[in-house]
């Protein structure tokens, strides 16, 4: 597999405050990775400087084989650089005066400029790949937090980008509902093998279902890598045992 994403010495400020320096890491095509850690610990910031949402102060970046060298960004890099990944938010971003097959065809009307007829046949395929093809008439509020999420998700199908990064994908879902997230998530990954997916969790059983792969970050960096039954099981490093420990801890009380 060859590397689909490809990190070296990022780093980001917010107001005097180091979110994270000098961060290395990469995912391969047909990877779900996973990134784990404290509330605050900069995995959302990460995901939003990969595809630009957030500029990075240093850093390099490959995705999907366009480079990008944060410190000499165009107007123009920034855009090649998006058309190359997409992203998926824990509130879904719908439009509410849209139905399911519209809010998934207009960013391929706006954007590229696809005809509407076009635009919705493709919608109504994406639909179909997250079994939903009976809801395309459906608007959000007749939707369920789960549903709203798939159509997000086949939003981002839609795109045709092959990195798709994903950040707390099921956090405003109630616990029957992530099921049908990690479902569809599986079967994206299982027929688009060269696509990779990074996701932001805090829900670790979800994350140890779903990832290959799984990073543990906090203060700015990447303590630990590894498989998900590697990591959340057999966790080397003391930080992260701490973190699994407290999280456990803080799961049972609930």
């Amino acid at each position: 597999m060859t590397d689909f994403i490809e990190v070296t010495g990022l780093a980001k400020t917010f107001d005097h405050h180091q979110i994270f320096s000098d961060l290395n890491f990469s995912a391969k095509a047909g990877e779900i990775v996973a990134i784990i850690g404290p509330s605050g610990s900069g995995k959302s910031t990460l995901l939003r400087c990969l595809n630009l949402l957030e500029t990075p102060d240093k850093g390099n970046v490959t995705i999907n084989g366009e480079h990008f060298e944060a410190d000499h960004l165009s107007k123009q890099k920034i855009l090649a650089v998006r058309q190359q990944s997409t992203m998926v938010f824990q509130q879904f971003n719908l439009f509410r005066q849209k139905n399911a097959w519209e809010n998934i065809a207009e960013g391929l009307i706006t954007v590229k400029k696809i005809a509407k007829t076009v635009a919705k046949a493709r919608a109504l395929e994406e639909l179909d790949r997250v079994g939903l093809t009976e809801y395309a008439n459906f608007y959000p509020e007749q939707l369920s937090g789960g549903q709203k999420q798939r159509v997000a998700i086949a939003r981002s199908l839609a795109t045709d980008a092959k990195i798709i990064l994903l950040d707390e994908p099921t956090s405003a879902l109630d616990l029957e509902l992530v099921g049908e997230v990690l479902t569809t998530l599986k079967q994206v990954i299982k027929d688009h093998p060269d696509y990779t997916m990074i996701l932001v969790s805090h829900e670790l059983g979800f994350v140890s279902q779903v990832a290959n792969r799984v990073l543990f970050f906090d203060n700015g960096q990447i303590i630990e890598s590894g498989s998900a039954d590697q990591l959340l099981n057999h966790p080397q490093e003391a930080r992260t045992k701490q973190f699994l420990s407290r999280f456990a801890q803080t799961t049972l009380a609930h």
